[in-house]
Formats: C-alpha cells, sequence, structure tokens
C-alpha cells in the first residue's frame, strides 16, 4: 500500500496587513456609493419638490379663472395628495414647496431636463426650508452661499440666521459692501474682513454675574462654537499666552492664527466696558507679536478687545494714530434683535 500522503493545494492566505488593504479600498467604495446615492436621492426630491410649488403657482396665477378655490386651496390639495400617495404632502409642506419656486426661480440641478434650475448638492431640502423663511432677497443669498462656501449644517444655518449674521456683518459695511456680502458670501481679504462689530456668544450660558475668568473658562469649554462665531479661517493657538518684557510678565487671554490673512490674531476679554488703559496694553501686545513672534511670511498681527460695553468716542480718541489692525468689539450673552438689525441694514440701503 502507498503511504506517502497525497499533495494537497490548499489556498494562499493573504496577511492581515493586505487583506487590511483591501478592506480598505472596499470601504472606500461603498462610502463614495453611498454618498453619491444620498446626493441623487437628494437632488431628486428637489428637483420633484421644486416642480410641485411650479404647478401650484401657475395654479394660483390663472387669474379668475382659479380665484373660487381661495387661501383654502392648499388644505383641499392637501387632503387629495394624502388619500392618493399618503403622508409628507401636508399644507404646511407645500407651501414651503411653493415658496422654495418663488424664492429660487432659476434653482438648478443635476436635472438636464431643467437648464434653468440649480443649487448645490451641498443644500439639502432641510436647508431649503431653513433659507425660504428669510423674506429679504439680500439676506437669502447671503446665507444661500455661505451655506455652499462653508458647507455649513442645517442646525449652523439655523444658529447663524437666528444671531442675524448677515446684519451684523452688513453694519460694518457700507451700501456697496452690503451688497457685495449678499453677491459674493464673505470675502476674506483685510483685517476688516474678519473682525465683527458685536459677537454674539449666546451659547455659553453665562449667568447674568459672572468674572472674566468664567467667561474665558467658557469660550474654551465652547471652543468650537466660538470658531464658528468668530468666521472662517481661524486656528485656535493658545490661552493665557505669556510675554516678558523687562521682567515684567503680560498674558494676552487668548491667541489664534488666521490662515488666510496668515496673522496672529489676540484676543483680550473684558466682562465690562473697555478703557482706554486696555488699548494701550493692547497695542504693545501687538508690537511684541510682530517683533518677538511673527516669522516670514507673518503679516502684521491682529489686535481685538473683547467687550460687553464700548463707549464709541472713547474708543475714537484713545486709539487715535495706532495701528489700524487693533480693534474693540462688543459681546452679547443673547441673541439680537433681528429685526433691529435689519431695519439698521436697510437704511445704510436707502
Amino acid at each position: 500500500m502507498n503511504t506517502e500522503l497525497a499533495k494537497i493545494d490548499y489556498p494562499v492566505v493573504p496577511p492581515d496587513a493586505e487583506l487590511s488593504l483591501l478592506a480598505d479600498k472596499i470601504v472606500q467604495e461603498i462610502e463614495e456609493g453611498r454618498r453619491a446615492l444620498a446626493i441623487s436621492i437628494s437632488e431628486t426630491i428637489k428637483t420633484t419638490y421644486w416642480r410641485i410649488g411650479r404647478h401650484i403657482v401657475e395654479f394660483e396665477q390663472d387669474g379668475n379663472k382659479r380665484a373660487k378655490y381661495g387661501t383654502a386651496m392648499l388644505s383641499n390639495l392637501a387632503r387629495i395628495l394624502r388619500a392618493r400617495v399618503g403622508r409628507g404632502y401636508s399644507r404646511p409642506n407645500l407651501n414651503n414647496m411653493r415658496k422654495f419656486y418663488l424664492m429660487f426661480p432659476k434653482c438648478q440641478t443635476s436635472d438636464k431636463s431643467l437648464p434653468n434650475f440649480q443649487t448645490s448638492d451641498k443644500l439639502t431640502w432641510s436647508h431649503i426650508c431653513e433659507l425660504i423663511t428669510i423674506d429679504d432677497d439680500l439676506e437669502r443669498e447671503f446665507y444661500t452661499k455661505e451655506c455652499i462656501a462653508e458647507n455649513w449644517s442645517v442646525d449652523y444655518l439655523h444658529r447663524q440666521k437666528e444671531s442675524g449674521l448677515f446684519m451684523r456683518l452688513a453694519l460694518s459695511k457700507d451700501k456697496a459692501g452690503v451688497l457685495a456680502l449678499a453677491e459674493k458670501g464673505q470675502q476674506v481679504q483685510s483685517p476688516e474682513d474678519v473682525v465683527k462689530a458685536t459677537y454674539t456668544l449666546e451659547f455659553l450660558g453665562l449667568p447674568d454675574k459672572f468674572k472674566e475668568s468664567q467667561l474665558e473658562k467658557k469660550l474654551i469649554d465652547n471652543m468650537q462654537m466660538f470658531l464658528l462665531e468668530l468666521g472662517k479661517g481661524f486656528t485656535f493657538v493658545k490661552r493665557q499666552y505669556t510675554m516678558t518684557i523687562n521682567n515684567v510678565r503680560y498674558r494676552v487671554d487668548l491667541v489664534f492664527y488666521h490662515r488666510v490673512l496668515k496673522c496672529f490674531v489676540l484676543i483680550d476679554l473684558k466682562k465690562g466696558a473697555v478703557k482706554h488703559q486696555d488699548i494701550g496694553q493692547m497695542n504693545m501686545y501687538l508690537g511684541y507679536f510682530a517683533k518677538e513672534e511673527n516669522v516670514e511670511g507673518d503679516n502684521p498681527p491682529i489686535g481685538i478687545i473683547l467687550s460687553h460695553y464700548k463707549d464709541e468716542l472713547m474708543v475714537e480718541y484713545a486709539t487715535y494714530g495706532m495701528d489700524s489692525n487693533l480693534f474693540v468689539s462688543k459681546y452679547e450673552l443673547f441673541l439680537p434683535n433681528k429685526e433691529e438689525l435689519r431695519k439698521m441694514v436697510k437704511g445704510m440701503l436707502k
């Protein structure tokens, strides 16, 4: 009997590292497929809702022939649609589709059958439902462009809309600047473009009475939200940045670096009103950073004194002849009155 064992060809098993690389490629393909599918679904939803809105508006615009339906038309239409196609077509939803068509008449998607229709794939239907609550065309155009350029989430869009970001930025500009802000979104080309007159810090949840140290700690604890409030391009460097001048130690509360302007941004926090001594001290900080911390390629630093109250006349006198990169801004611990801001911006545009 032949006792010699028969040869068996076992499959070669790749090392774990090779399998892991293969898995990485497959996972990447799956994720890209999911993203493409999500975009396709989102675009289909927007196109369908835009078309529904168009049908509703065209029906309404058919003169006296349709007048008998009156204001109850959407409610009756919603009742018929619910019976035929199920939920999702309530009166509020139909009204949103109607407003979508009216406010984005040239909104385009990848749908080739609608050559004049375009929205970015970064704008979901939820984004659009937030945007169509804004009646002012300039304001809505600004938020639309910022959503696309900065890839804002729906929650962040809601927060910035509620905090009156457009109006707060517009109040620091002239008429041409407001129009450019709406047309192009927020452009960063100079220090004036990154500094707001007022910062809204309602997310800190500070009590009525607080210490400056509490304000600083809360900002550190909520750094992500603070960076969003500061705007595009800011990266956090350090808190309580120490400078030694003639054996005396000074500390600036918060130091950031701006990636677009390529400069340090120093922020000093004040619980109450800013004083002229605070302005002189910030000017010294700017001189120190320009001489001792800047490296080749860095631009002059920006200084922001962030105070709860601001005496405009005192600030004007105290900053006379000083570095134009030194700013005094206010912060508020609650959402602003948007209607008052809106009135002020409209007054500028007259």
